[in-house]
């Protein structure tokens, strides 16, 4: 009920307002008796993935926390790890505003945001600060002026300033909105990528005696094919997790509503079906060799049963959360 209310009011305004309205307030309210507000006792569904014990299944998604402001705010709704990023090694504005859209009949997000962020060290300070006791997960990208070519090199920053504070790492070669970042997906240049990450991945394990998971975020808007040769990739390099999906650029769901043609990846509901599609077809490919994070129109403690009965280890949500608060994340811990 209270959420409810909270959320008449923030829907009133825009969408990037109200997103930034609400981390103002995390941060305020954490450590005050206002965080009563959002703060929930939830029981241990402890699991296994990874080599890591995450307290219950429910994560949430990259996006929402860019610059890790709110981890324990997170933490007291209930979460069993918080993804903070996508994180790129120098700040950027990202993309020209307006940039966020609802598209509330379908319980559905655009966003063309370009991985604005207050770059990778201001992160790690705020995760080095935050007193939560769940896993930390660091997802990772690249700047928008660095050459595609040129992309590891990002991602290695990223990583060696990362790596010793983070619970996983993830790399986001999927979001739609860095132009050319979805190339790195394909054939010889995700080999390559995942070639020079485990590389790093093996040296900062010795320099830190810490081994730190690698996990790989994909697109939906993949062929089966593409599927297949991505699976390969991940048992060929030996990387520790995929995630699966980001946002699409399919809008036959949504189609002739407001917003709709907005450029951006869509997510929430619309993406429901097809995520959980692409989670069958990579664990067909991968079985237990490599877990799944499911994530992609997440609203109920149904839709993430279905992830997890599709090879789902591990589920995130970040649009359903929006609609619906963090009753969402209770519904489904209290009934997984």
């Amino acid at each position: 009920m209270l959420y409810r209310l909270a959320r008449t009011g923030f829907f009133q305004l825009d969408a990037e307002k109200a997103h930034e309205l609400a981390i103002e307030n995390f941060k305020r309210f954490t450590g005050t008796p206002l965080d009563l507000c959002y703060r929930q006792h939830l029981p241990n569904r402890p699991v296994e993935c990874m080599g890591l014990t995450f307290k219950n299944p429910v994560g949430l998604a990259a996006g929402l926390d860019k610059n890790g402001e709110c981890i324990e705010a997170f933490g007291a709704m209930g979460f069993g790890f918080v993804e903070v990023g996508t994180v790129t090694p120098r700040p950027q504005p990202g993309n020209d505003k307006p940039r966020l859209f609802r598209l509330i009949e379908a319980e559905g997000i655009i966003n063309r945001m370009g991985f604005n962020n207050k770059g990778v060290d201001h992160l790690v300070e705020n995760v080095k600060k935050a007193k939560y006791d769940g896993i930390i997960g660091i997802n990772i990208g690249k700047n928008k002026d660095t050459p595609i070519e040129n992309g590891a090199d990002d991602y290695l920053i990223c990583m060696e300033k990362v790596y010793q504070y983070a619970g996983y790492i993830a790399v986001n070669i999927s979001s739609p909105n860095t132009p050319g970042l979805r190339t790195l997906q394909y054939g010889q240049a995700l080999d390559d990528l995942l070639s020079v990450l485990k590389e790093k991945q093996k040296e900062l394990a010795e320099k830190y005696n810490k081994y730190v998971p690698l996990a790989l975020k994909i697109a939906p808007d993949l062929t089966d094919e593409e599927l297949v040769q991505i699976c390969d990739s991940l048992k060929k390099n030996e990387i520790d997790g995929v995630i699966a999906t980001n946002t699409t650029l399919d809008r036959s769901v949504v189609a002739g509503m407001k917003h709709a043609n907005e450029t951006g990846g869509l997510s929430g509901k619309p993406i429901q079906m097809r995520s959980t599609e692409v989670i069958k077809k990579i664990y067909q490919q991968l079985g237990d060799e490599i877990p799944i994070i499911g994530v992609g129109g997440i609203d109920s403690f149904v839709s993430a049963k279905e992830k997890m009965l599709a090879g789902a280890k591990l589920v995130q949500v970040y649009t359903g959360f929006i609609y619906q608060g963090p009753g969402l994340v209770k519904n489904i811990v209290k009934n997984i």
